[in-house]
C-alpha cells in the first residue's frame, strides 16, 4: 500500500532521516518530494530510508560558473540532447556507475523499478547526450509541481554528464525555474556554484516555488 503520511521533515533530527519502511508506489513518491523528502534505500537494508538531510545541496542558477574548460567544450561539441528520449537506459547507466566513495548503488532494482513508473506517470524525466546514435552520459530527475530534483548523473565520454546538465538547465530556465535541489552537494557540482543551505530554507523554498506551478516538460 502507498505511504499514506511522513512525519514533517522540519521536526527531522539531524541525521536526517524522517521515516524507515513503507513502498516506492507513484504516490508514495509523489507524497515524499512533496515535503522535500527523498528515498535512500540502502542495498543491505530491508526497508526503505526516507531522508530529508539538515543541509540541502541545490544549484541556484543564479551563482551558476561554468568553467572556461567546460565552456570551450560546450562550444565546440558535437554531443546532441534529448529529454525523455531513453529514461529507463540513462536510470539503468546510473546505476551501473562507479562511485569511489561508495560501497555499491542506492539505485537498486526497486528503484530502477519504481522511477520507471514515475516516469511513464510524467513525474521523473531523463536528459540524453548522445555521440552520434550512441548514448554517452545523462542525468534523471524528478519534477514535483514545478520544483525540479536531480537524482543521478553518468558519462561514458568526457564532459557528456556535464553538458547534459547545463542542456537541463538551459531547459528550466526557459520554462522560468531558477533553482534546482540536488540532495547533495559533490565537488564536481560545487565547482559549478551549487551549496548547501539548511533544510528550513529548502523547505520554504520549495513550497513557493510549487505554488508558482510551472510546467517544466
Amino acid at each position: 500500500m502507498p505511504v499514506t503520511k511522513f512525519p514533517d521533515p522540519r521536526e527531522t533530527d539531524t541525521d536526517g532521516i524522517v521515516a524507515v519502511g513503507g513502498d516506492l508506489h507513484v504516490e508514495s513518491l509523489l507524497l515524499a518530494y512533496r515535503q522535500g523528502i527523498f528515498p535512500w534505500p540502502d542495498p543491505s537494508f530491508a526497508e526503505v530510508i526516507w531522508a530529508c538531510p539538515a543541509q540541502r545541496g541545490i544549484l541556484d542558477f543564479t551563482r551558476l560558473h561554468v568553467p572556461r574548460s567546460l565552456k570551450a567544450a560546450q562550444k565546440k561539441t558535437s554531443f546532441r540532447f534529448t529529454i525523455d528520449k531513453a529514461f529507463d537506459v540513462v536510470i539503468a547507466l546510473c546505476a551501473g556507475m562507479p562511485r569511489p566513495d561508495q560501497d555499491g548503488t542506492w539505485i537498486t532494482r526497486d528503484m530502477l523499478r519504481a522511477y520507471s513508473r514515475f516516469h511513464k506517470q510524467g513525474h521523473a524525466h531523463s536528459v540524453e547526450c548522445w555521440d552520434g546514435e550512441e548514448l554517452v552520459g545523462g542525468m534523471y530527475g524528478v519534477d514535483i509541481d514545478g520544483a525540479f530534483a536531480g537524482e543521478s548523473m553518468f558519462y561514458l565520454k568526457p564532459n557528456a554528464s556535464k553538458l547534459a546538465l547545463l542542456h537541463l538547465i538551459d531547459h528550466l530556465r526557459s520554462r522560468g525555474l531558477d533553482w534546482m535541489d540536488i540532495q547533495m552537494v559533490t565537488p564536481h557540482l560545487e565547482a559549478l556554484g551549487a551549496m548547501a543551505i539548511p533544510r528550513n530554507e529548502f523547505l520554504d523554498r520549495l513550497e513557493k516555488t510549487r505554488a508558482r506551478g510551472l510546467n517544466l516538460f
